[in-house]
C-alpha cells in the first residue's frame, strides 16, 4: 500500500507513551461524528466533560487574514470544563493532531479511533500533517542571531527552521509562559530584543541600560528585571507591554545575580565587590535594605520551601540564608572556597551549589540549613539542570556531563550515585564563547536533555539510561552558547484552556483527532482552510513521488529496497530523464543517516536501498536540484525497522 505524505512523529516521549495511550484509545467510549460547522467553535459533551474546540487566525486585527487561509499563523484552543458545574478542568495532558482529509467524508467514531491509533504507533506509516506534540530548539549563537532548529521534520534537507537576526550577540534570555514572546539581552547594544515566536521576528528592541546581561521575568509577567554589569551597575526594570523603563537601581559595582520571591513581592540583587545583598520592594519600586552576606557574593537562589534567599560567596565558601519579615541572615552553611552558582530542585528543599575550584557539587537541605553531600564532578563545573530523576552538571574542563541520581539525595549515609556521558569531542572551554544562559535544557521528552557544545558547534540529544547521546544537531558553523526549547505541544495557558500556535498548510478540510487519557475521551473535530494565491504560488512542485512498497517493515542488518515512480505534476506522465533524484534516509531523531542518488530503471521508475543499523523509525526524503526541488517539498516516507525473529 502506498505510504501517505505525512510529517514524521512528534518526539520520543510520544513513542514511549504510545502503548499506554493506545490501550486508553481502544477502551474509549465511541462518540458520534460532528459535521463540519461554520461556527467559530465546536463542542462535545461526554462523561461529564465538555471540550470546546476553536481555531482562528492569529491577530487578524493587526492586518492579518480574517479567515483561515493557507500559510498563515493560527491559534488552536481546547477549552475543557466540567459539564455539570462549568468549572475548568486543569492539569490535563491532552494530545491532538491536525490531518488533511483525503476525501469528503467526516470520520466516524471508529475511523477517529483508528486515526489516533495510527498516530500513536511509531510502527505505522501514517503521520499527521501537523503534530501538536512536537517542539523546536533555539540556539543562542556567538553571532548576533538565534538558530531555530526543527529536530524532527526538519531533517528533510536543512534542520534550520529559521534564523533570527539580533542587533548584537545575545547573552541571556527568558520566554513568557504562553511561549508567544522571547526576551534576549544584548550587552553590546544596551538593549533587550522582543521576539515574536509565531513568526520568529524581532518586534522591538527595548533600551535596557548599559551592558544588560542577566534577565528575569516576574511570575505574573508584568516586569522584566535586567542586570547591568557596569562600574555603577545594578538592575533596570522594564514594562515590556508599554516598552518603557519603570525604574533603575544602582546597587553596586561588578557582577550581579537576581532572584524574585514566588509572589513577586521582593527582588534580590547580589553585589559581588561589596559582598552585599540588595533587597527591593517590588510594588513600591523601592530599595529597602542592603544586607552584608560575605566575601565576593557570586550567585543566589530562592527557596520556595524555606521562603529564604540563599547567597553563595566565592572567596570564603559560605552559603548564607536571608529571610524572615526583617530580611535578616538566618543561617550560614560552610562549604569550600570557589562557589559559583546555585540551583534548587523543584519545591525548594534541596539546593545544589557548584564549586569550580574544588570540582564538586555541594548539596544542602533548606529545611535544616545543613550540608548533606559533596559530590565530585568534572573539572570546572559551571551549569546544572534537573529532570525528575537526575541532576545534570556540565564541566567546562572536559567534554563529559555528570549525572547525579536524585534518589540518593537526602540520605547522608548513602553514597550519591554519579555517572557521566560525553557531550561532544572537545571540552566547552576550547571555545572562547560563553553565555549567562543555560547551555543545557530539558526537552519535552520525559528523561531527555539537550546539551550545547560551542567547541564542537553541535547540539547533543541525550536520553536517560544511555551511555552516550542518541544523536546530534548541527548548528551550521555557529557556536551554540545557550539553548531553549519552544514546544508546539498544547499548553494550559489559563485554567482549563489548552492552546498552541500553528502554521496552516494547503487548502482543504482538516480533521483534528483529540485524545484525553483521564478522563477517557476521543473525538475528531474539523475545520476548513481556504486558498491563498500568494501561498500557493510559492509551494508549486513540478513532480510527484509515488512509492511502490513491497515490504512495509525493514529488518536490521538486511538490505531494504524501495522502488518509486516520479510523475510530472502537470501532465501526470512518468519522468524518466532525471539523473539527480537524491534520497536522504535517517533514523529518528537523527542518530544515523544516509544520502544517495536513486537509480533510474526506466518508465519513471527509480530505486534506492539502505541497511538499517538498528531498530527504529526511519524517514525517507527526496529532492532534485535540477528541478529546484528541496527535500522538504516532496512526500516523506516512514519505514519501521525491527529485528527479524530467529
Amino acid at each position: 500500500m502506498p505510504v501517505r505524505n505525512k510529517t514524521p512523529a512528534s518526539d520520543a516521549s510520544g513513542h514511549r507513551r504510545s502503548i499506554l495511550l493506545l490501550i486508553l484509545v481502544l477502551t474509549c467510549t465511541p462518540y458520534g461524528p460532528t459535521a463540519a460547522q461554520s461556527q467559530p467553535s465546536q463542542k462535545i459533551v461526554s462523561e461529564g466533560i465538555a471540550v470546546e474546540f476553536t481555531v482562528a487566525p492569529l491577530e487578524p486585527e493587526k492586518g492579518g487574514a480574517a479567515t483561515l487561509q493557507e500559510g498563515i499563523e493560527a491559534s488552536v484552543r481546547f477549552k475543557i470544563t466540567d459539564s455539570n458545574t462549568g468549572r475548568p478542568v486543569t492539569n490535563l495532558r491532552p494530545a491532538a493532531w491536525i490531518d488533511l482529509r483525503e476525501d469528503g467524508a467526516v470520520p466516524d467514531a471508529r475511523q477517529c479511533r483508528e486515526r489516533i491509533q495510527s498516530f500513536l504507533q511509531a510502527s505505522l506509516t501514517e503521520r499527521p500533517d501537523i503534530d501538536l506534540n512536537a517542539y523546536l530548539i533555539l540556539a543562542l549563537n556567538q553571532e548576533p542571531n538565534i538558530s531555530v532548529i526543527d529536530p524532527i521534520s526538519g531533517f528533510g534537507g536543512s534542520k534550520l527552521y529559521t534564523l533570527i537576526s539580533l542587533n548584537s550577540p545575545g547573552e541571556d534570555w527568558v520566554m513568557t509562559n504562553d511561549k508567544q514572546r522571547l526576551f534576549v539581552t544584548m550587552p553590546l547594544a544596551g538593549q533587550v530584543a522582543v521576539v515574536e515566536t509565531a513568526g520568529w521576528k524581532v518586534l522591538a528592541n527595548l533600551d535596557a541600560g548599559a551592558k544588560p546581561t542577566r534577565i528575569r521575568l516576574q511570575h505574573d509577567e508584568k516586569y522584566l528585571w535586567v542586570v547591568n554589569e557596569t562600574e555603577d551597575g545594578g538592575v533596570t526594570v522594564i514594562d515590556w507591554l508599554t516598552k518603557k523603563q519603570v525604574a533603575g537601581f544602582k546597587t553596586g559595582p561588578g557582577h550581579h545575580d537576581i532572584a524574585l520571591t514566588d509572589d513577586d513581592r521582593y527582588a534580590f540583587v547580589t553585589n559581588r565587590q561589596r559582598g552585599t545583598l540588595s533587597i527591593i520592594d517590588v510594588p513600591k519600586m523601592m530599595m529597602i535594605k542592603e544586607v552584608p552576606v560575605g566575601s565576593r557574593a557570586s550567585a543566589l537562589g530562592y527557596s520556595s520551601l524555606s521562603k529564604a534567599v540563599y547567597v553563595v560567596n566565592e572567596s570564603d565558601g559560605t552559603i548564607v540564608a536571608v529571610g524572615g519579615p526583617r530580611h535578616e541572615v538566618l543561617a550560614g552553611i560552610k562549604a569550600k572556597p570557589g562557589l559559583s552558582s546555585i540551583r534548587f530542585l523543584p519545591g525548594g528543599r534541596y539546593g545544589f551549589v557548584l564549586n569550580r575550584q574544588s570540582n564538586v557539587v555541594h548539596i544542602f537541605d533548606s529545611s535544616t540549613n545543613r550540608l548533606l553531600h559533596n559530590v565530585p564532578v568534572g573539572p570546572d563545573p559551571d551549569q546544572i539542570i534537573f529532570t525528575s530523576d537526575v541532576a545534570y552538571v556540565r564541566a567546562r574542563g572536559n567534554e563529559f556531563v555528570s549525572l547525579i541520581n536524585l534518589a540518593s539525595i537526602g540520605h547522608p549515609e548513602i553514597e550519591v550515585s554519579v555517572n557521566r556521558f560525553p557531550a561532544g569531542q572537545k571540552a566547552p572551554q576550547a571555545s572562547p564563547y560563553t553565555a549567562t544562559a543555560d547551555a543545557m535544557i530539558v526537552t519535552p521528552d520525559a528523561g531527555a536533555v539537550l546539551v550545547a557544545n560551542p567547541a564542537d558547534k553541535m547540539i547533543y540529544y541525550y536520553m536517560e539510561g544511555m551511555a552516550a547521546p542518541m544523536g546530534a544537531f548541527q548548528n551550521y558553523r555557529r557556536d551554540p552558547r545557550a539553548l531553549l526549547v519552544w514546544s508546539r505541544s498544547l499548553r494550559e495557558t489559563s485554567a482549563g484552556t489548552y492552546t498552541t500556535t500553528i502554521k496552516l498548510g494547503a487548502k482543504g478540510n482538516y480533521d483534528v483527532p483529540f485524545l484525553l487519557d483521564a478522563p477517557r475521551l476521543v473525538h475528531c473535530f474539523s475545520f476548513e482552510v481556504s486558498a491563498n494565491p500568494a501561498y500557493r504560488s510559492l509551494r508549486a512542485v513540478p513532480i510527484k513521488i509515488e512509492p511502490l512498497i513491497r515490504e512495509e517493515t525493514a529488518y536490521t542488518g538486511e538490505k531494504y529496497q524501495l522502488r518509486f515512480k516520479v510523475i510530472d505534476a502537470q501532465t501526470n506522465q512518468p519522468r524518466s530523464d532525471l539523473q539527480d533524484i537524491g534520497v536522504l534516509t535517517f533514523l529518528a531523531p537523527g542518530i544515523w543517516q544516509q544520502r544517495e542518488w536513486a537509480k533510474p530503471l526506466g518508465n519513471g521508475l527509480y530505486e534506492m536501498s539502505f541497511v538499517p543499523p538498528q531498530p527504529g523509525v526511519y524517514y525517507i526524503f527526496f529532492n532534485s536540484r535540477s528541478l529546484g526541488v528541496e527535500f522538504n517539498q516532496l512526500p516523506k516516507l516512514t519505514i519501521q525497522a525491527t529485528k527479524r525473529d530467529p
